[in-house]
């Protein structure tokens, strides 16, 4: 092959440079993983994420293997000051995981999982996706909070902070974090935890994934088994009443239950306003404990019965599809007032695709519980994440959908604290500062 064209970085400013044939030859013939470039077999799957929205080609894939592909994959991008991207699960929806025209770091092959039954523990590297991390870990009748989402990768989720249903108990995703192996700048391997760097330990407890590359993870886990769970579906006309009693509810329940809520648009055509109800505890208690959500109103659907935990963790992604066209916006809220719902609904009404879904994502009681500066995840004052998931098919349909998104997000802005999730930034090109440093 020829030599080929790169992005590099210096500062915040980028150039084209040239990287010899032969230096690119000297660093795949380093890595055990593969090497992937444009043209090449594997290169396209590699470089495609679940949000069909990001279509860039990075101009070298570093497919690795173990910690010393991601060692050697940072220090050639540190000699040669090349932009850098990092991929875990891919279900990243802003696509930080793949730049265009530098080095992505890709960690989607590295999916080592150990359970320890005794210690309560487990260890996972930086590929693995809740999926396939609750697959072991049930195993052993075990769990930690781990997303909505079974595609979700654990990495992304986890350094962004990691809401889930089972945060009303556990605490987020960050707060079960006992540990992790990390690939720094200067291309050192460091564990970090409580006491051994704890400044970066903490940093990476919901500061997002800029302090290096997390090869590991080591969790706390909790005895999760069969649990009561599943959606109730109301008609969009009944939204008003039923997001208030939403409200309400969620707002009063124990720490075993937690909630999703959302607008979104049912298989027949029709919107629907539905709840998302996971009671982690003994079923007979939690039967007795959800009676007032079933006796609110009549649903049209109640789905709510004892199922494994792995299944309502597929519950949300069963109505998502990868390779759609994505686009996201969010924010924290500490109340649901009566004219912010008046004002979600009125904006919902005219929602360009019926894949789209407005969503609140209930923080839960013991992650609230967590001292704000105990982690770098410090929203532990909000009730819920207020999110806005633009979801649609047609790439001529960019413009409408990323606007009615947009419009949203600033009607909705006086109710919402103002600062972000991490987890949900990115799409714009520079988020701004102030943003960042809110969030």
């Amino acid at each position: 092959m020829a030599d080929q064209q790169v992005v590099t970085t210096m500062g915040t400013s980028l150039k084209i440079t040239v990287l010899k044939e032969a230096t690119i030859q000297e660093f795949k013939a380093r890595l055990r993983g593969a090497l992937l470039r444009p043209g090449e077999t594997g290169y396209d799957d590699a470089r495609t994420i679940w949000n069909g929205m990001i279509d860039r080609h990075p101009a070298l894939i570093a497919r690795c293997a173990g910690v010393a592909d991601v060692i050697h994959a940072v220090n050639f991008a540190r000699t040669h000051n090349l932009l850098v991207s990092v991929r875990g699960g891919s279900h990243n929806i802003p696509g930080n995981a793949v730049c265009d025209g530098g080095l992505m770091i890709d960690l989607s092959r590295m999916k080592s999982i150990r359970v320890d039954p005794l210690r309560q523990t487990v260890r996972a590297e930086g590929g693995v996706t809740w999926g396939e991390f609750d697959h072991e870990t049930q195993a052993f009748g075990l769990a930690t909070t781990g997303g909505t989402d079974a595609t979700t990768g654990i990495a992304s989720l986890t350094l962004g902070g990691g809401l889930g249903w089972l945060a009303g108990k556990y605490g987020l995703a960050c707060d079960n974090l006992l540990a992790v192996d990390i690939v720094t700048a200067d291309g050192r391997c460091l564990m970090a935890n409580a006491t051994e760097n704890a400044d970066l330990f903490w940093g990476v407890q919901g500061g997002g994934g800029n302090f290096g590359v997390v090869t590991s993870f080591e969790y706390r886990l909790h005895p999760v088994g069969p649990v009561l769970a599943g959606p109730l579906l109301y008609p969009f006309e009944r939204a008003r009443d039923v997001l208030r009693f939403y409200r309400d509810f969620s707002r009063a329940f124990p720490d075993e239950v937690n909630t999703v809520c959302l607008l979104t648009t049912a298989p027949d055509g029709l919107p629907v306003v539905v709840i998302g109800v996971c009671y982690n505890g003994a079923i007979d208690a939690g039967e007795e404990l959800l009676k007032p959500i079933r006796a609110f109103s009549p649903p049209l659907v109640d789905e709510i019965r004892p199922m494994p935990y792995t299944e309502i963790q597929r519950l949300v992604g069963s109505m998502l599809q990868p390779g759609c066209r994505n686009y996201i916006k969010s924010s924290f809220m500490q109340s649901i007032s009566d004219d912010a719902i008046d004002t979600l609904i009125e904006h919902f009404a005219t929602v360009p695709s019926p894949l789209t879904q407005v969503f609140f994502q209930r923080l839960g009681n013991a992650a609230n519980r967590v001292r704000h500066d105990a982690t770098a995840f410090s929203h532990r004052e909000v009730l819920c994440e207020l999110g806005c998931l633009s979801i649609w098919r047609d790439p001529t349909a960019d413009d409408v959908n990323i606007r009615w998104t947009r419009a949203l997000a600033e009607a909705m802005q006086s109710f919402t604290t103002g600062r972000d999730y991490v987890n949900q930034m990115g799409h714009e090109a520079d988020e701004g500062a102030e943003r960042i440093r809110a969030a």
